[in-house]
């Protein structure tokens, strides 16, 4: 049913959970799985703040490599080769631009609890990801 997996991973928690049930349907349907992190440069480029220094990107993506490293670590502890991706801009964009991409059938990503207020004027990653993705998206609380 299912031969290419996207797990969205932050490293969070939530993420945590949801590459647990990424590495199971993985090793259930032997599909391809594809562990993947946004740097968020949305928010700072819409901050209106100028130019962003480098520093601030280099550490942005130093974060995200050491986040895929321990990403496909677990996927090996768990019996799964996981390819570790790093992508950039809106989260939820990013997601879904890579998942049509690259034959992606599942899209599995952790929930968040964003505020009410928040909520309603920003919406989050993942309700993003649902009402817009092609392809089925498993959302692991």
């Amino acid at each position: 049913m299912f031969k290419h997996i996207l797990v969205a991973y932050d490293g969070s928690e939530n993420a945590k959970r949801a590459l647990n049930v990424a590495i199971d349907l993985t090793k259930r349907y032997e599909a391809k799985l594809d562990i993947v992190e946004v740097v968020d440069t949305s928010v700072l480029l819409g901050a209106g703040i100028g130019p962003v220094p480098p520093d601030v990107i280099d550490s942005l993506y130093a974060k995200a490599r050491a986040d895929i490293e321990n990403g496909k670590k677990t996927a090996e502890q768990g019996g799964v080769k996981a390819d570790g991706v790093i992508v950039e801009g809106d989260p939820a964009t990013a997601i879904l631009d890579y998942a049509s991409k690259n034959g992606i059938d599942l899209i599995i990503t952790g929930s968040r609890g964003l505020s009410t207020i928040k909520r309603m004027f920003l919406g989050s990653v993942s309700s993003r990801i649902i009402h817009e993705a092609k392809m089925p998206v498993l959302v692991v609380k």
